[in-house]
């Protein structure tokens, strides 16, 4: 019987090794225009994000935004956008990807209380779909459609 390393990678996928915090989520590596960052994995959040902190690290476009964002106990949060971005995870990348910018205080306060590292932004359920991702829990690997 096949692996599903050896299935998916037939079918054109990359394989990106996922990092389990103190937190329980998932980190990853990821580059934003050029530079390398820290990001959560997570399925639940809508749209990929990073934190207005790092607007100037990721050289970033940021428009103003009447979206409002809520997550990790925090709602009503001011946002901006910033589109036509390039992503690039492991061996997966895409241009014209487009970025929520809010302030992640709150979420790396409490990465922090928890003893995890802090992180850039979170890549979210748009490069997810974008990239027909798969998640193996089990051995910790994020596997995103070439």
């Amino acid at each position: 019987m096949e692996s599903l390393k050896e299935f998916l990678t037939e079918k054109g996928y990359a394989k990106i090794k996922l990092k389990l915090t103190k937190t329980n989520h998932f980190e990853i590596k990821a580059t934003i225009n050029g530079v390398k960052g820290l990001f959560i994995l997570d399925t639940g959040a809508s749209s990929s994000c990073v934190g207005f902190d790092a607007i100037e690290t990721f050289k970033l476009k940021a428009k103003d935004s009447e979206v409002k964002a809520a997550g990790a106990g925090a709602t009503g949060m001011l946002t901006q956008i910033s589109k036509k971005n390039h992503v690039k995870i492991g061996k997966w990348k895409k241009n014209k990807i487009a970025l929520i910018l809010f302030n992640m205080t709150h979420v790396n306060t409490a990465l922090i209380a928890h003893n995890a590292q802090p992180v850039d932004g979170i890549i979210g359920a748009d490069i997810l779909k974008k990239s027909k991702a798969i998640i193996d829990y089990e051995k910790k690997y994020l596997y995103l459609k070439l």
